[in-house]
């Protein structure tokens, strides 16, 4: 919101483009348009994003975060579609030296550099403290109305913003989901057994127990309602098999791409242990796959026991 503010207040025209995958939504980045009245696009590049996630030339931070070719194909995408539109270069909110692996000098440099819209990225609150870029030289944008941000604390910007009236803005955590342990922990499950990544894949990964049954099996058991229900709506009910124990409250399992039968009985039996059946007696499971229901009588599998299936 500052870096296009401080554009917008030399006279410039300003717009947003902000891109969508399954780890990240465009949901702050709307609520800011709508604060600011700048038009804001909305691209997704899911499909673009999966082939780099799969071997970032620059690999992996603390998780299974790509923030530098992350940024780097951001750019790539934001360039493509300046070029399109006729806008005459890009901007960025970001700040040197703010984050210490993907805003240091060197980081900047290098995701320009691999975006292939290296000369065209103007970065507005740390402008004095780099080169000057060709728009300023070319007299495109007044340099002398830029800033020097630089470093960790956020007590510039927040003066800034009031400055600029602005109230409320997001937290500096991103909301990327690939910097959160769980979740990464389950997409390493996913990736090293060759599973495909899809949207619906990827969605999935959010929500409740992830169980490994074997090299080619996995389950996702729900923890909650609200868990339950996000389960069935990411499932693809003509390839996934979908677990419920009969006459009693307890989770919604999902198979993704189904299962052999002996791993069918131990997903069911696991889903029976989270249940409120009772542990000694068999218990009647529903098992549903490409819309065609079964029941099925097995003996669960405590929680105590399923733990060694857990992705962790």
């Amino acid at each position: 919101m500052l870096a296009a503010l401080v554009l917008r207040k030399q006279g410039l025209k300003v717009e947003w483009i902000v891109f969508e995958t399954p780890f990240f939504s465009s949901r702050k980045a709307q609520a800011a348009s709508q604060r600011t009245g700048i038009p804001l696009h909305v691209m997704d590049i899911t499909q673009d994003y999966i082939a780099m996630l799969k071997n970032p030339p620059l690999g992996y931070g603390k998780n299974m975060n790509p923030c530098m070719d992350c940024h780097a194909l951001m750019f790539n995408k934001a360039g493509q579609f300046m070029q399109a539109q006729g806008f005459d270069f890009l901007f960025s909110g970001e700040v040197l030296g703010q984050r210490p692996m993907s805003q240091t000098a060197s980081s900047l440099r290098y995701v320009a550099k691999h975006s292939g819209f290296d000369r065209l990225i103007l970065r507005p609150l740390s402008a004095l403290r780099l080169p000057a870029t060709a728009m300023e030289a070319q007299g495109l944008v007044d340099r002398t109305q830029l800033l020097d941000l630089s470093g960790r604390s956020r007590k510039p910007q927040m003066a800034l913003a009031a400055a600029f009236g602005i109230e409320s803005y997001p937290t500096p955590a991103g909301g990327c989901l690939l910097t959160d342990p769980g979740y990464s922990r389950r997409l390493k499950d996913l990736m090293a057994h060759g599973d495909a990544l899809t949207p619906s894949s990827l969605n999935l990964l959010k929500h409740g127990r992830h169980m490994r049954l074997g090299p080619a099996t996995k389950i996702v058991v729900g923890r909650t309602q609200q868990d339950n229900e996000a389960l069935l709506q990411a499932c693809d009910p003509e390839k996934d098999t979908v677990l419920k124990v009969k006459t009693r409250p307890g989770p919604t399992v999902i198979m993704p791409g189904g299962g052999p039968q002996g791993m069918v009985y131990l997903a069911a039996a696991i889903c029976a242990g989270y249940s409120k059946a009772p542990e000694s007696s068999p218990s009647s499971v529903e098992v549903t796959t490409g819309g065609k229901p079964d029941t099925i009588a097995v003996l669960p599998v405590t929680p105590q026991e399923a733990k060694r299936f857990l992705i962790t």
